[in-house]
């Protein structure tokens, strides 16, 4: 069933803010859920033109065509998706719209071969956001799971992007942190933008 209240809130802070990509990703993802495909296809369509690099979007989008049975179109923006995920490291996203493709018949773009595995030294982590060996945090940012995760398999420079990533979403949002139902949406914007 779908949440009208949570779509009428981010139809409105998408109308308000035509360059909000979050509202529009957020608007998108509501009406998905819903079953209105029709609807969120736009949605998706407007983050990609306002940021082309967040590979979910590009991922939905094709979920949404689908869903209204344009299986060309779904195909050409899971191959643009694809692409792109892999220049920005997105892994699941990526293994998610390879695996749609596959799904669908179609070919998956031949992509660069990833570098043999590095060793992973001491004061360092095989991040599972950019998929390369970089330097760990100095300790988890958060005493939770949540953080003890993100300690063990996310490098500092993928963190710091993260942060405004997150500082974006708190902002665009109007999240107020002391609200346990905000913290979860934060988390789980955080955790998509993560790959965890």
């Amino acid at each position: 069933m779908a949440d009208e209240a949570r779509i009428e809130q981010f139809r409105k802070m998408a109308n308000d803010d035509p360059n909000n990509e979050i509202g529009h990703f957020s608007l998108g993802n509501e009406l998905l859920k819903a079953g209105r495909a029709d609807e969120a296809a736009p949605c998706f369509q407007r983050v990609i033109a306002l940021n082309p690099n967040i590979s979910k979007a590009w991922q939905l989008l094709a979920t949404a065509q689908l869903q209204q049975g344009q299986r060309d179109l779904a195909i050409g923006t899971l191959t643009n998706g694809v692409r792109i995920a892999q220049q920005r490291g997105d892994m699941l996203p990526k293994n998610e719209m390879t695996r749609m493709l596959q799904e669908l018949g179609a070919e998956v773009p031949q992509l660069e071969q990833p570098r043999a595995a590095q060793e992973v030294g001491e004061g360092q982590v095989q991040c599972r956001r950019c998929g390369r060996v970089g330097n760990k945090l100095p300790g988890p940012p958060f005493r939770t799971d949540f953080g003890r995760e993100i300690y063990e398999n996310i490098c500092t420079d993928c963190w710091r992007e993260a942060i405004g990533m997150g500082t974006k979403v708190i902002n665009e949002l109007r999240l107020p942190l002391a609200d346990p139902q905000a913290q979860k949406v934060w988390d789980q914007h955080i955790r998509e933008f993560l790959n965890l």
